[in-house]
Order: C-alpha cells, then sequence, then structure tokens
C-alpha cells in the first residue's frame, strides 16, 4: 500500500465511523452516554476533516467543479422543497 492508499483507507474508515456514531446518538436514551458520544463523534468528524484536507492538499482527493446552470438549478429545486416542510427553515 501506498501513502495515497493508506490515508484513503483511513478516511473511509473515519467516514464509516462518523456515520455510526450518529446512529448510536440518535438512538442515546441516556444522557450520559449520549455526550460521550458526542465528544467522540467530534473528535471522529474532525479526525475525517483533516484527512479529507490531507488528501486534497496532495491532490489525491479531486473534485469536479460544477457548472453554474447546475448549481442553480439545484438550488432552485431545493428552495421549493422548503414551502413542503412542517417546520420553518431559515
Amino acid at each position: 500500500m501506498n501513502e495515497r492508499d493508506f490515508v484513503n483507507d483511513l478516511l473511509t474508515t473515519e467516514k464509516y465511523m462518523t456515520g455510526a456514531y450518529n446512529i448510536a446518538l440518535n438512538e442515546a436514551s441516556n444522557q450520559t452516554l449520549y455526550q460521550e458520544l458526542a465528544t467522540i463523534f467530534k473528535e471522529t468528524q474532525d479526525c475525517q476533516r483533516n484527512l479529507y484536507n490531507l488528501m486534497f492538499k496532495n491532490g489525491w482527493y479531486a473534485l469536479e467543479q460544477a457548472e453554474q446552470t447546475k448549481v442553480q438549478n439545484s438550488y432552485q429545486q431545493f428552495s421549493g422543497y422548503k414551502n413542503q416542510l412542517p417546520y420553518s427553515v431559515q
């Protein structure tokens, strides 16, 4: 495994763990457990972001720039959804 593959594997693991902790937070009924999970979730999320930034900086995580018309179309589509929500979205 080269460095890029190793970091990519770490990033994938952190993304999975962040998702798992998110589910655990949603289902935690004990406040103390919830606080502990929230702390671990934040640390995991920060680690995931740092790995993403490292990969992006090294050119290992390339993003495609979206066309402006696609961005505007998506914005209009999802802006229309706000009216359908049962609560106010700012």
